[in-house]
């Protein structure tokens, strides 16, 4: 169990990782606090997965330090702390997939009733069903329920969504919640911005090996300075990108779309050219700039998936 003094859920320090001449780690420092909701982002390549790997102790670091409620990876794992869904994985074959969960549960001290795992995770109708007759959605949930049925503190989900039907993936990330509502702390990387923007607390954008950004969602988008206004109204493009304070203009129909370094003089330039606009909206630059902004010095990744 977490020991009854107040230490970080996650503590690294300096931590670096090379493979040959790529340094794909380089002196990260996270501290997660228990019951903390983490989302890791970046783009291919970033160092997600390898810093993932060093916190569960499934690579060794050349420098910095690795702690896990005060433990060490081992000594949390062997404790049964530390929960863990990777991208790579698969599951007993020919058994049920409540035989399964009842063979896990039984390799820790006090793990959750079968039961209620089945139920927590949604996958009560899968009980019975063969491991090797799932779904890839399907494996990936009960490779979910296997992660938490020890009752870890930590829980630990690399690209957990993978997969997974737009359905699923709502399923999966309530489970989720629910899980961690019982003072869990939660870290997961994921391709999928608007999870990030959704399920986390705190988001931890890498790029090129190092964090280049930490904090609330909100904070994060508000690391960019960019708004956008909407609006209806009829109007040339050309004399919309000549506003003061206007970046880029777009027209889809009546409907006008200004990106803005300084919206509050785009809006008065607009209202002035156009006392009719109507269905006014500013809104601040969404997660998706902030990624793009924030790692534009890193290749195109195409396998990251923003919002719509």
């Amino acid at each position: 169990m977490v020991p009854d003094h107040p230490v970080p859920g996650i503590a690294l320090h300096g931590l670096t990782r090379s493979f040959g001449p790529v340094q794909a780690v380089k002196g990260i420092d996270l501290t997660v606090a228990p019951g903390e909701i983490v989302a890791l982002l970046g783009p291919n390549g970033a160092g997600k997965s390898t810093t993932i790997d060093l916190l569960l102790g499934l690579g060794e670091p050349d420098g910095g330090s690795v702690a896990i409620f005060g433990r060490t990876p081992r000594e949390a794992i062997d404790h049964g702390v530390v929960g863990a869904m990777l991208q790579t994985g698969g599951l007993i074959r020919e058994i049920s997939v409540r035989e399964l969960l009842v063979v896990m549960a039984s390799l820790f001290p006090s793990p959750l009733d079968v039961d209620d795992v089945l139920e927590l995770t949604g996958i009560g109708e899968l009980a019975d069903r063969r491991t090797d007759k799932l779904s890839g959605g399907e494996t990936q949930r009960v490779r979910f329920a296997i992660a938490i049925v020890s009752d870890p503190d930590l829980l630990v989900l690399d690209e957990p969504t993978v997969a997974m039907d737009v359905s699923a993936r709502h399923g999966f990330w309530n489970a989720m919640r629910a899980f961690a509502a019982r003072g869990k702390t939660v870290l997961f990387a994921t391709h999928y911005l608007e999870e990030a923007d959704l399920w986390a607390d705190r988001i931890v954008l890498m790029a090129r090996g190092a964090v280049v950004a930490d904090g609330p969602t909100g904070e994060i988008k508000a690391m960019v300075g960019s708004r956008t206004i909407r609006a209806t109204l009829d109007a040339d493009l050309d004399e919309l990108r000549r506003l003061p304070g206007v970046t880029t203009a777009e027209l889809h129909g009546r409907t006008v779309v200004l990106t803005c370094s300084q919206s509050d003089e785009a809006l008065r330039a607009l209202l002035q050219a156009h006392p009719t606009a109507c269905d006014i909206e500013v809104t601040s630059a969404g997660l998706e700039a902030a990624f793009l902004e924030l790692t534009a010095d890193e290749p195109v990744d195409h396998d990251v998936e923003v919002a719509p």
